[in-house]
């Protein structure tokens, strides 16, 4: 069966049998009331990349692990793996979904860094609410914003609150799991002047 995937309409010849054994998708695809079955699937707004590591993974039955590549190769591939599984969450291929996300978590340990609001907005675009994936990078995203040593701050990730409501809420939650049982100071003890027109140092002339 010919594949199309991606704008670039990169092009794979498949098994049938095979795609249609992992993932009811494909079975829905091929599914025909003719008696010539498809022999064309297009995948265009799918990624080539996250699809090539799918097709390694059905006919190896295994993915390379990113604690054996160049530290160079890590984060692009760690970077493959998250678009993997959003691939697998869309084709319905939870084991292979598993996989994914522990190497996508891997390569960013390993490597020290972590998905920016480019790489977390399509994932909050395309996966359902209470996704694994999501509990992740939002997760991530409070840690850099709660790091001392970070320059990242909430204002970094603009770009995703004003697109998802639930990313502002999940980044919210995962503070406040993470901060533990200590009360903020009350705002509405003490002194004002932190929330007087003047500016800091200035006179404060409200008696």
């Amino acid at each position: 069966m010919d594949l199309y995937v991606g704008q670039s309409r990169r092009h794979w010849c498949l098994h049938r049998d095979l795609l249609c054994y992992h993932t009811p998708f494909f079975q829905e695809k091929t599914a025909s009331n003719d008696k010539l079955k498809p022999s064309k699937i297009e995948l265009l707004d799918e990624d080539p990349q996250a699809f090539e590591l799918l097709v390694k993974w059905l006919y190896q039955g295994r993915l390379d692990d990113v604690s054996d590549m160049p530290m160079d190769k890590k984060w692009d591939y760690a970077d493959a793996c998250q678009k993997l599984y959003i691939l697998c969450d869309r084709i319905n291929m939870p084991q292979l979904k598993d996989i994914a996300i522990d190497q996508f978590r891997k390569g960013c340990n390993e490597t020290g860094l972590v998905p920016g609001p480019e790489e977390i907005k399509p994932i909050y675009d395309t996966t359902p609410p209470r996704s694994p994936i999501r509990r992740l990078v939002s997760r991530i995203a409070a840690r850099q914003i709660m790091d001392p040593d970070s320059n990242s701050d909430a204002s970094s990730y603009k770009l995703c609150f004003e697109s998802s409501a639930d990313f502002a809420i999940d980044v919210v939650n995962a503070i406040r799991q993470g901060s533990g049982p200590r009360l903020l100071d009350d705002p509405t003890e003490g002194t004002g002047c932190c929330y007087h027109e003047h500016g800091t140092g200035q006179l404060c002339k409200v008696a």
